[in-house]
């Protein structure tokens, strides 16, 4: 289980959520490299993770319904095939080793994928790759739901490179990607745990969902001016980088 809940900790994770739900993500991958840090059990930072990624995204998700930026066709088409993946990679039995390989392995590739090049483009001009996004789906919604993660750090740089729509319909797709993922994810996991799993690591790291609760709701309403977006991206592509390259180091 947690200990107390460094103040250190619950601040990462406030500024984490403030940062990630500027840009429609929930930050699933900062949240697990955090976690991995405290050497919480490896079998509770799924939980962890997903419910903070809940929290963060839910009130995205609203914001961008409101705004009327989700374009519901091809959004739902994507969580639709990415949520029962997601559900089987939280089923899925994993031992600690295997389980942070893959944890780590997966915060490099998400770390990459941040320093991607985001720009804007005109939505009717998408790439003739865009039509085979989709495919990419159950992959992405498994490996989302096995380490616990929302999936949308991998599937927003595919969109923006393939211009699948506009950058806000892609924030926008992105943030409801990874509020259905995190949800089936983590009833897989509760499933395969019991649910008083997450009773147990919910109790314990109630300060951690607060703070994500705060930094969500500040990031969703306000962008964030204090540093250039490109600094943001990289800094925080560097933490998860490190982290993931330390857990694979460490095996």
């Amino acid at each position: 289980m947690i200990g107390a809940i460094p103040f250190a900790l619950a601040l990462a994770f406030l500024l984490t959520a403030l940062l990630y739900a500027s840009v429609g993500f929930g930050g699933g991958s900062t949240y697990a490299a955090l976690l991995a840090l405290s050497e919480l059990d490896y079998r509770l930072l799924p939980l962890v993770a997903l419910a903070c990624n809940i929290v963060v995204v839910a009130g995205s998700t609203v914001r961008f319904a409101r705004a009327a930026l989700i374009p519901l066709r091809g959004a739902l088409t994507l969580t639709a095939l990415a949520a029962p993946a997601a559900l089987l990679g939280g089923l899925t039995p994993i031992d600690e080793a295997s389980f942070m390989a893959l944890l780590g392995t997966s915060l490099v590739l998400s770390g990459g994928a941040m320093v991607l090049p985001v720009s804007e483009f005109r939505a009717d001009e998408p790439t003739r790759l865009a039509r085979f996004v989709p495919t990419l789906a159950v992959p992405i919604g498994y490996l989302a739901g096995l380490v616990g993660i929302g999936g949308g750090i991998f599937l927003a740089p595919i969109l923006h490179l393939t211009r699948w729509n506009s950058a806000r319909a892609i924030a926008a797709t992105a943030s409801v990607f990874i509020l259905i993922n995190s949800l089936f994810g983590l009833a897989g996991h509760l499933l395969k745990q019991g649910p008083s799993a997450l009773g147990g690591a919910i109790g314990a790291a109630l300060p951690l969902l607060i703070a994500v609760a705060v930094g969500g709701q500040i990031g969703s309403l306000l962008a964030v001016r204090v540093l250039p977006v490109r600094w943001v991206r990289w800094l925080t592509a560097g933490l998860v980088v490190l982290v993931g390259a330390r857990l694979l180091v460490g095996l």
